[in-house]
């Protein structure tokens, strides 16, 4: 059975000011976030509103046809017309997500250079590469089922079905 480990409201805005910050900081700004659905899309909200930059979204995980590659094939455009992208998703754990939007964007005609990725919590064993995050986990040491915020709405079994279908992660 996996340890589920809610993630309190405080710490998820701690952590969307934390990635604020760094935006700040950095020489590179986005023109748009782009919050990927359904983990990405309340992070990118909280972020949108912190930092003043437009929110744009894609339904990464409905899989349902016009909300997804679609989408990305236009931020590809926009990507290769020099607009500044930042994907905001909740967690980069196995990095299949990441790498899943990285190679659609590029696959048609993104300029990769003017798209970047931003997560909560980075897993330093992913995958994928992101440039800004809040806080980091070792997969190969911390095996809790995060639950975020939003997610605390659904069922208990719910959980439990999200995390047995990748054991992997938990394991």
């Amino acid at each position: 059975m996996p340890i589920f480990t809610p993630i309190p409201y405080e710490d998820f805005v701690a952590d969307v000011r934390a990635i604020a910050a760094s935006l700040t900081e950095s020489d590179w700004q986005p023109d748009f976030l782009i919050g990927i659905g359904r983990g990405g899309l309340v992070p990118g909200a909280y972020l949108s509103h912190a930092t003043g930059i437009n929110l744009l979204s894609v339904d990464h995980s409905a899989k349902v046809h016009g909300f997804g590659d679609q989408l990305l094939e236009q931020l590809a455009a926009k990507s290769g017309q020099g607009r500044k992208l930042l994907v905001i998703d909740d967690i980069n754990d196995s990095g299949r997500t990441i790498c899943y939007l990285r190679d659609a964007i590029d696959d048609a005609g993104g300029v990769s250079e003017n798209v970047r990725f931003a997560v909560l919590l980075n897993n330093i064993r992913s995958a994928a590469q992101v440039d800004y995050w809040s806080r980091t986990i070792d997969r190969a040491t911390t095996k809790d089922w995060f639950v975020f915020p939003w997610e605390a709405m659904a069922p208990a079994t719910t959980h439990a079905e999200d995390a047995a279908a990748v054991p992997e992660r938990i394991a």
